[in-house]
């Protein structure tokens, strides 16, 4: 049987090589952008958000989510607004709360599904500049082990958390030699991590073949959050 993935946040770098690989195994792709999408053979639509009121309606029965919409803000604790707080959780942790209680319902109750949303390192160690980040994605991890715990055995879910990964959004940390050597150097691979390799883990998770992985906070880092060199 063919399986239907819905990606929210489709138009991001990680999103859109996780839907090619994807669709090299046959899935079934239906993307949700703030962005309009033109991708060949994938259902697509257009939101103005991620809260309820501008999610679209979606008939067919899918077999995973992927919630991949977020931000980094990077600032000192004593410069981040209440508005900067607010608006990190509302993207990382109220987007996906709404897109799940939307479309997990979706998924069969004669078959299994998976669910995978992208958390973060600063939610696993402490790092400078990233209190409003690492606390919305602290809230996605807990959400995880929430839901993977309710929904067992039928729907897994499991988080995927990443170092500063080579993408639009992280360009400008990485925007010349010198900053692309110092953010390398501080990775124990020692070097920045791609779309690629982000996107084969959620590929993984996604598949018959992750059947018995469910409440994991994956870190797909390059061993920053656990190797001290």
């Amino acid at each position: 049987m063919s399986k239907t993935i819905l990606i929210a946040g489709a138009s991001s770098q990680i999103a859109q090589t996780c839907i090619a690989q994807l669709m090299q195994h046959a899935y079934n792709i239906i993307a949700i952008s703030r962005q309009e999408l033109h991708i060949p053979g994938i259902e697509s639509h257009q939101v103005a958000d991620y809260h309820t009121a501008s999610l679209p309606n979606i008939e067919e029965e899918i077999h995973g989510i992927v919630y991949f919409p977020g931000s980094i803000q990077l600032k000192p604790f004593g410069r981040v607004g209440i508005e900067d707080f607010k608006s990190e959780m509302d993207i990382h942790a109220w987007g996906a709360v709404e897109v799940l209680q939307k479309y997990a319902p979706l998924i069969p109750k004669t078959s299994t599904g998976s669910v995978v949303l992208m958390g973060s390192v600063a939610a696993k160690i402490g790092m400078p500049f990233h209190a409003s980040v690492a606390m919305a994605k602290g809230a996605i991890h807990g959400l995880a082990l929430a839901l993977a715990a309710e929904w067992a055995p039928r729907i897994r879910v499991n988080v995927v958390a990443p170092s500063l990964t080579e993408t639009p959004m992280a360009e400008r940390l990485i925007n010349s030699p010198e900053k692309r050597e110092f953010i390398a150097k501080k990775n124990p691979m020692g070097k920045i991590g791609t779309s690629e390799d982000i996107a084969s883990a959620i590929t993984f998770l996604l598949s018959d073949e992750s059947q018995w992985v469910t409440g994991q906070v994956i870190s797909v880092d390059g061993g920053m959050s656990s190797l001290k060199l």
